[in-house]
């Protein structure tokens, strides 16, 4: 009988402190939600590196990013150059992004990044598929880091 009264003491305290333990996640989700909303539609390329080299001008102007809901499709010249689906973590600094990519050449392959959200504009660095996450926003010959930094094409009034 006493052990059944100390469980019911203590369920109280346990379901405190779960709902405590989920009011402490919870900005961290709403962080991600509204990053996720702000990175919607369509976004152009201003700038990109690749191995510590600069990416080619053609390359760069004809960039293109669309993100409906959490489904991308980046463009290069019109051309798809890979769809993913991508999931935010806005609770890591810097914040993480990965691409679960559905179509291109890193089809199947998991490929991980952080992100910076300034305004209408987004700074990626991704890691070659496949390959550990990127930890600062540097592209060196040494670590094959894609960086690159993207302007909203599509702004809502």
């Amino acid at each position: 009988m006493n052990n059944i009264r100390r469980v019911s003491r203590a369920i109280p305290l346990l379901l405190s402190m779960f709902a405590f333990s989920v009011a402490l996640a919870r900005p961290w989700d709403d962080v991600s939600k509204r990053d996720l909303e702000r990175l919607q539609g369509t976004w152009a390329m201003s700038s990109g590196e690749s191995g510590g080299m600069p990416l080619p001008d053609a390359y760069v102007k004809s960039g293109t990013r669309e993100l409906k809901g959490d489904h991308l499709v980046v463009r290069i010249g019109g051309e798809l150059f890979m769809e993913a689906t991508i999931v935010l973590d806005a609770s890591k600094d810097p914040k993480t992004i990965d691409y679960h990519v559905t179509d291109g050449a890193a089809k199947g392959k998991l490929q991980k990044g952080i992100y910076q959200i300034d305004g209408d504009t987004v700074k990626f660095c991704f890691a070659p598929p496949e390959q550990p996450r990127p930890t600062a926003f540097d592209s060196t010959a040494g670590n094959g880091y894609i960086l690159s930094v993207w302007k909203k094409a599509d702004k809502k009034d």
